[in-house]
């Protein structure tokens, strides 16, 4: 009876929600066209894998998500060793570090959309510091675009992930990493059969939970280059949004939103389950 109203709250505020965009999906609902949905079956689902726009923001996605968790695993990683090792100012260091976690991502994306202008941007200054006459409007080409909006994901989240893979090393005791050092282990040793092994769970468990923030990313894409140029940098989320509120499409941007929940649910079983291999493998 405590736990009923959680579940009704729940229930109604993703249930609800979760069946009326499955039922959606199933109808042609175009606001500007005809007030009345229309039955079509799995014809908004068909269009999916037929759409040069849509296929060009699942291209997007899958680079964007793959690269960035990637980096974020590495770099998240060494940061957090290093923020780990002991020298003076290592506190104020790990509090200044989530300065750029901490910023709303709708105010980072503004501020590199400046950041990247060909004229008044300061990455183009630095440029010409070192280059005389260096000229690139980075967010007007498709690969300098795509680098540029992967790149500012970096910046905000690997402190995020660096800090919460700080926290698992605090729990590995320095008798073992002793102990190592005594029987002849370097310290590369060290990182791979003690650190590593450790730790190897809670970088899994970001994997997943980064992986799904970066599937589902859309304040970034809206607020530094809304989809551009050419829809080349245009995220699944975001081409969820310009269908649904844009084109007021909202029967095939449901099929959308149903896909993307498919594939979400897909890998967070498959790493659930890839967690209880590496803990029973740990145990």
């Amino acid at each position: 009876m405590f736990v009923l109203p959680v579940l009704i709250i729940r229930g109604f505020t993703t249930l609800y929600p979760l069946l009326s965009i499955l039922k959606n999906s199933f109808y042609e609902i175009r606001l500007m066209k005809s007030p009345i949905p229309k039955f079509v079956g799995l014809a908004n689902f068909i269009r999916i894998f037929t759409d040069p726009k849509l296929l060009a923001s699942i291209e997007f996605t899958l680079v964007f998500t793959v690269s960035s968790v990637s980096m974020l695993i590495i770099m998240g990683t060494l940061l957090s060793l290093l923020l780990n090792i002991q020298f003076a100012g290592k506190k104020f260091l790990r509090t200044i570090v989530l300065i750029p976690w901490a910023m709303p991502m709708v105010v980072v994306g503004r501020a590199a959309r400046w950041a990247f202008n060909d004229q008044f941007g300061f990455i183009n200054d630095l440029m010409r510091r070192i280059m005389p006459g260096f000229h690139l409007d980075w967010l007007m080409d498709v690969s300098t675009a795509r680098m540029a909006v992967i790149g500012v994901d970096l910046w905000k989240n690997v402190p995020y992930f660096a800090i919460l893979c700080l926290a698992a090393l605090q729990f590995i005791s320095d008798d073992i990493y002793e102990a190592a050092y005594m029987d002849g282990a370097t310290r590369i040793q060290s990182f791979f059969f003690i650190t590593l092994p450790n730790i190897m769970k809670t970088i899994l468990t970001l994997s997943i939970f980064f992986t799904i923030w970066r599937i589902t990313s859309f304040d970034i894409v809206y607020a530094m280059t809304s989809g551009g140029p050419a829809d080349s940098t245009s995220l699944l989320a975001y081409r969820i949004m310009t269908e649904s509120f844009t084109n007021l499409n909202v029967g095939y941007a449901s099929a959308i939103a149903v896909v993307l929940f498919l594939v979400m649910a897909t890998i967070s079983k498959g790493g659930m389950k890839l967690i209880t291999l590496v803990d029973k493998g740990g145990n």
